[in-house]
């Protein structure tokens, strides 16, 4: 089937959403499927056989667009609708798959083709003005809820990434099918043995030096806050343990370094900035502790799926955001205070064999439960709902 995706996003950077459209793609072409892909002027190039990239134009004196909620995204998604607009008149498509709020006009766009719409939710939009701190404002709010019931209710079907996002879906309209596929494949490559002596160097750390790695974004939501005032918890009791945070934009990371040395903790905290998604894998495999301390959402970090896969022990928070995927079986989770979230990275360091048991079961969960395997068979099945009675005909083909 030939589809028209729509995703408001830079494609490709190495960030949570463009990661999810990415591997959303690789496994529709797997599946036999071709791709038109309409999305913002922004992103590496990519290259798959199946899939041509249309950017939209870019507005004047834009050049780049960040993570979350923003008034920029206004006319890039004006421009983004033109060129979809463009595409539909030019070519010819079985169905329409918009991700984010490229769905409020993808499924009007559908609606005037006489195709099915395929809504890929990777968030609540109205909870992204929170999770951001971007408006309070009811009235906003409200909206955005309002186009999200508009959507849901005239999709033949919705992806969502997490169980809480199924819920929203049964409480808006449940005639509508709801197939979860979790982002496992988009959160990267687990690592390789002895791969991370090299960071650990690179970073001026000892070889036997507790290594706390936080990797991700430096947004509100993630907590850092709270790992900071953790640390000196940790600190307290360990003071040969280093905090690696890798990740964050320049400026946010100033500020960072200025929160943790006025934390008491700028000596043992190491900034190692915004790394490629391929050398993750060796920051992975030089740490002691993996930490997950996001405070707010519901949506299950990417980073999760990733860090599951290493084999080492996570530090997480007990809040709906982790425990959809986490339990006490597979990391250490704990109350969200500087006190609770500090203990956690303490019993982690301070009992090796527990920590090393804890980091083998939750590598056997991503092994078994959050294989390609299983992310390729989910998306056949948002592809049977999707078609409707041209489905088997397509399954037939990729038995």
């Amino acid at each position: 089937m030939r589809i028209l995706m729509i995703a408001p996003e830079p494609f490709f950077e190495p960030r949570g959403t463009p990661f999810s459209e990415y591997h959303r793609i690789r496994a529709l072409l797997e599946l036999g499927h071709t791709v038109d892909l309409v999305t913002y002027p922004f992103g590496k190039d990519v290259s798959m056989p199946g899939l041509r990239v249309f950017r939209c134009l870019r507005p004047p004196l834009m050049h780049e667009i960040g993570i979350g909620p923003s008034w920029k995204k206004i006319p890039l998604d004006l421009a983004l609708l033109a060129t979809a607009c463009r595409r539909a008149m030019t070519d010819k498509y079985d169905a329409v798959h918009s991700h984010e709020e490229g769905s409020f006009f993808g499924v009007v766009l559908a609606g005037l083709l006489g195709l099915p719409h395929l809504y890929d939710m990777h968030s609540s939009l109205p909870q992204q003005l929170t999770n951001f701190a971007y408006s309070k404002s009811r009235l906003l709010t409200s909206a955005f809820g309002h186009m999200e019931r508009f959507v849901i209710r005239r999709s033949r079907v919705v992806i969502v990434i997490c169980p809480q996002l199924e819920e929203v879906v049964r409480g808006i309209d449940t005639a509508v099918p709801s197939v979860l596929i979790e982002n496992a494949p988009g959160s990267g490559d687990a690592p390789t043995a002895g791969s991370g002596a090299r960071i650990r160097a690179s970073l001026g750390l000892a070889p036997h030096d507790p290594l706390v790695l936080y990797t991700g974004t430096f947004e509100a939501y993630q907590g850092l806050d709270l790992l900071f005032a953790s640390m000196r918890h940790v600190l307290a009791s360990r003071p040969d343990a280093r905090l690696v945070l890798a990740g964050g934009r320049p400026e946010q990371i100033e500020a960072a370094r200025r929160q943790a040395a006025d934390g008491g903790i700028g000596a043992a905290t190491v900034f190692a900035g915004q790394r490629p998604a391929e050398e993750i894998p060796a920051y992975l495999d030089a740490a002691d502790v993996l930490v997950s301390p996001r405070s707010l959402g519901t949506n299950t970090p990417l980073k999760i799926y990733q860090y599951l896969r290493s084999g080492r022990p996570i530090v997480a928070t007990r809040l709906l955001t982790h425990t959809q995927v986490l339990t006490d079986d597979v990391s250490f989770l704990t109350e969200a205070t500087p006190g609770g979230f500090g203990a956690g990275i303490l019993a982690a360091i301070a009992d090796p064999d527990r920590a090393r048991a804890v980091g083998a079961r939750a590598r056997h969960l991503a092994e078994t439960k959050y294989s390609y395997e299983a992310y390729l068979a989910r998306t056949r099945q948002a592809c049977v709902h999707l078609f409707g009675d041209r489905a088997p005909e397509m399954a037939g083909g990729v038995a």
